[in-house]
């Protein structure tokens, strides 16, 4: 089943590459309806270097790539690391979140697996979008809000959600409060999140942040809830700030560029989803509580 959930997801990934690859800023992320266009997704696959059509063996996700050397058959330009690392984290999505929610069975496990895979596939195509363009597109915020309010609705129906459950923070959410209202508590989340952004942008008066950050973090908030979304957030700023660090080691990068933030709200939601309880333990013993 793991094995199938690995071929399926590096499907999805090839799918996610060519609609990342394909996306122009402003147009519509699955536009299909400019024929001719080089954007469209009905046109073939080619080449972006020499635009030879690619043929139906040189599309087999990592396979093709591997075979290949990494370079292009006709022209011998080699291709991006995206594409294979692309297929390999989409092809992982779809193995570890059933894997992670193994515990839950029924038609709500089932229902979660879905909601979570597609809120991840969704979160790795804004993280492309967004470090090639620096523009996380309105659609993919709005699906990603929809997912969280169809999230809620599922834990709300199947009763997952109480002072004792519903966070990834196991019994530590306890000592934040609001575990009383589902839906006061992912509202106030959403809040949190776009509140947190949009005092960043105003203090910096627009420099340090988009406002595609300020709705992907009110998203974030709406899929996490709180105090979830707080981990959320720290965990990107931290992982934020050490690539940062790093770039401006190496000198990749100078004190006033810009960096992409989505790709990091997109480990943070990763981190806290898998790891979230872990860390949080880590801390309070640290401080010995």
């Amino acid at each position: 089943m793991y094995l199938l959930l690995f071929i399926f997801g590096l499907m999805v990934g090839s799918f996610i590459n060519v609609v990342s690859l394909r996306y122009a800023p402003g147009g519509r992320v699955f536009d299909t309806k400019i024929i001719g266009s080089p954007t469209d997704l009905n046109n073939r696959s080619r080449c972006p270097y020499c635009g030879k059509i690619l043929s139906w063996y040189e599309l087999i996700p990592i396979i093709s790539f591997l075979i290949q050397f990494g370079k292009c058959r006709k022209c011998g330009h080699k291709l991006s690391l995206q594409y294979p690392l692309v297929e390999i984290l989409s092809g992982l999505i779809f193995v570890f979140i059933p894997f992670y929610l193994g515990n839950y069975s029924g038609l709500f496990g089932f229902l979660g697996s879905l909601l979570w895979i597609f809120i991840f596939i969704s979160l790795l195509l804004i993280s492309i979008i967004d470090f090639h363009h620096f523009i996380i597109p309105d659609s993919l915020n709005l699906g990603l809000a929809i997912f969280g309010v169809i999230l809620i609705f599922v834990n709300f129906y199947y009763k997952n959600f109480s002072s004792l459950s519903g966070s990834f923070l196991g019994n530590y959410a306890l000592i934040f409060g609001l575990r009383e209202n589902i839906w006061l508590n992912y509202l106030f989340a959403g809040f949190l999140g776009a509140a947190v952004f949009g005092l960043i942008i105003f203090l910096s008066r627009g420099k340090a942040m988009g406002m595609g950050d300020v709705k992907l973090a009110a998203a974030l908030g709406l899929i996490f809830g709180w105090p979830d979304v707080l981990m959320v957030l720290f965990l990107s700023f931290l992982s934020g700030a050490l690539v940062s660090a790093v770039l401006l080691l190496l000198k990749k990068k100078k004190i006033k560029d810009v960096v992409p933030f989505g790709p990091f709200l997109a480990v943070g939601a990763c981190l806290t989803f898998f790891f979230g309880f872990q860390v949080i333990d880590i801390y309070f013993k640290i401080f010995n509580f």
